[in-house]
């Protein structure tokens, strides 16, 4: 992995609005941890928007607007602001459609979904898996991930429903550091009003999810969508027949994985056990 005098630089136009942050920030005498109550968004988010890191979000551009009184200034940057890719071609069209979903379902059977990773777990994940990406690639998929997150707290607001596997903590991908900012992250996440997060355990000898990794959406106009990945591909069902067995068997999984209150204590033990 390179070093960051060695990493190239971010989307400029990320820096730029990055900048202007910087310095309607420091006009208004504020800090970077005084600004993050103001915005709603945590410190490292305000952070990493200065520095050029991670998109800045509509609402965070319309809070820092009113905050610093920056005389519409940080809203007509934010119009100029770039969207980097970073994410897999063949996952594009399924990121645009939870953009509006209703409602969100994913089972997960291999990594952590990437709606409730954290950075240094996504940088995990990216390195372990061949071909190595460079230091600018790696910047450009996390942006993009934290971008999605956002999807977490948005309004109108989506019903996201997470069962993922046991295995896929206890692997401790990253190390145990990593991982025990996962698990904080994990309870955090699920503390959400709209966000139900439920363990699959190791030792579950009925189980419905064989056949591997998948997501449902709900449309806003009620209709249900299907998507699973494999190496290096990406599949969108909107077969109706086919996203209904997909729905039953993410029903039967429900009913098979732990409760949402079990496995909050669960990530508990999990997180004190380290």
């Amino acid at each position: 992995m390179a070093n960051s005098s060695s990493a190239p630089e971010q989307s400029d136009s990320l820096k730029a609005f990055g900048a202007v942050l910087k310095v309607f920030r420091e006009r208004a005498s504020l800090t970077q941890e005084q600004l993050a109550p103001l915005v709603c968004y945590s410190h490292a988010c305000v952070a990493s928007i200065e520095q050029g890191r991670r998109m800045p979000p509509g609402d965070f551009v319309e809070r820092a607007e009113e905050a610093l009184d920056s005389f519409g200034v940080l809203r007509a940057v934010a119009q100029h602001v770039s969207r980097r890719p970073g994410l897999a071609a063949w996952f594009r069209l399924w990121a645009q459609l939870e953009s509006a979903a209703v409602s969100l379902c994913t089972y997960e059977c291999r990594v952590m979904p990437g709606l409730l990773q954290t950075e240094a777990y996504a940088r995990a994940v990216m390195l372990n898996v061949p071909p190595p990406p460079t230091e600018a690639e790696v910047v450009e998929r996390i942006a993009a991930r934290m971008e999605r997150q956002e999807l977490l707290t948005r309004t109108p607001p989506i019903a996201f429903s997470f069962i993922v596997e046991e295995s896929v903590l206890l692997r401790h991908t990253g190390g145990e550091s990593v991982t025990r900012e996962l698990l904080d992250h994990l309870i955090a996440c699920a503390e959400l009003w709209n966000v139900e997060l439920q363990i699959m355990p190791l030792r579950q000898p009925y189980h419905a999810g064989t056949d591997g990794s998948m997501q449902l959406l709900e449309t806003p106009d009620n209709k249900w969508l299907g998507y699973s990945e494999g190496q290096k591909t990406g599949q969108l069902n909107s077969d109706p027949k086919a996203v209904s067995v997909m729905q039953m068997r993410y029903a039967k999984m429900r009913s098979q994985a732990l409760s949402p209150a079990d496995s909050a204590d669960l990530l508990t033990r999990m997180r004190g056990a380290l």
